[in-house]
């Protein structure tokens, strides 16, 4: 890689700008009530306007040398992802971190992004729903934390949660997706939900369905996604007739919190807050309510963040 280029951002905006004109959405009126505007993406290399830059087309953008030998991909606009040129390692990369984060996990994956490569997001604009989140999101994508580094996210039936773990990860270049829950026989309308989360994590994810949850937390290094803690919980109680006596559980129990404490991976685990649900009619309901309430309170303790989503807003819990 070559030194690396001087790059000022003028815009990092849509090419219709942010806010957009004429456009209502959420996004765009609240930054005209707050008197913001984003221009559409220009920079500056080394001085030089981007567009001014010697440059070779690729699918979904282009790589453009900078005046001192820099290499540098860039998106040619919302919703493209470049492919990058056989065998390169970029010096820059200007990406639509916005529409596209798993693009850069790519990119890493297949060594075009390296550890010194800078990581910049351009192409910003409504898909978002304000620049504060996208400084949320932005330190996961371009300095992804090494582990250990523990993220409990919290969340009730269908409240985004699992679509904020895996954005949380979306950029790094290896996660093990750890699936907690097969398909039940018969149960078509679970089984559509579990090839939707399927459909949607990237191709190149490692997929591993188990149970042995303390095993993977054990032995991983890289980014795990946990998905989730309360389907484990009854598929561990199943394994051990916990539903009958549930103090067969407490070793497993005892087991998983002990792995969470010493792992060395990055690790997002999703799991049900149970306080967000009606209390449960029957014993066995109670005991599963109870145990996975007491779990996710041990789980967070031993958490460097835990995070509670609601209606796919996201509440940071201190």
């Amino acid at each position: 890689m070559a030194a690396s280029p001087r790059i000022e951002l003028i815009g990092t905006a849509g090419p219709r700008g942010w806010p957009e004109p004429d456009c209502r959405c959420a996004s765009c009126s609240g930054l005209r009530r707050a008197g913001v505007a984003f221009e559409p993406t220009r920079a500056l290399v080394d001085g030089v306007p981007l567009e001014h830059l010697e440059r070779t087309p690729l699918p979904g953008g282009y790589e453009a040398r900078s005046p001192g030998g820099g290499r540098l991909l860039v998106a040619g606009g919302p919703g493209e992802r470049p492919r990058p040129a056989a065998g390169a390692v970029y010096d820059a990369v200007l990406l639509d971190l916005a529409g596209h984060p798993e693009h850069l996990g790519l990119l890493r994956h297949l060594g075009a992004v390296a550890p010194g490569t800078r990581v910049l997001a351009v192409h910003n604009d409504h898909r978002l729903p304000s620049p504060g989140e996208l400084r949320r999101r932005l330190p996961w994508w371009t300095h992804p934390p090494e582990g250990p580094h523990r993220t409990l996210v919290l969340g009730g039936v269908r409240s985004g949660k699992s679509a904020e773990a895996e954005l949380r990860l979306a950029a790094c270049p290896q996660v093990t997706y750890v699936a907690t829950a097969a398909p039940a026989g018969g149960d078509a309308e679970w089984a559509a939900r579990i090839e939707a989360h399927r459909r949607r994590r990237p191709h190149w994810w490692r997929t591993v369905e188990t149970t042995d949850l303390a095993g993977v937390l054990r032995s991983a290094t890289g980014a795990v996604l946990v998905d989730g803690i309360g389907s484990w919980l009854a598929a561990v109680m199943d394994e051990t007739g916990a539903w009958d006596d549930p103090s067969r559980l407490e070793p497993r129990l005892e087991e998983l919190v002990a792995a969470w404490r010493a792992t060395r991976a990055r690790v997002v685990a999703v799991s049900d807050e149970v306080g967000l649900a009606p209390v449960p009619l029957t014993a066995a309901g109670r005991a599963f309510g109870d145990r996975l309430g007491r779990l996710n309170q041990r789980l967070a303790a031993e958490s460097e963040e835990a995070v509670l989503v609601v209606a796919g807003r996201v509440l940071e819990l201190r």
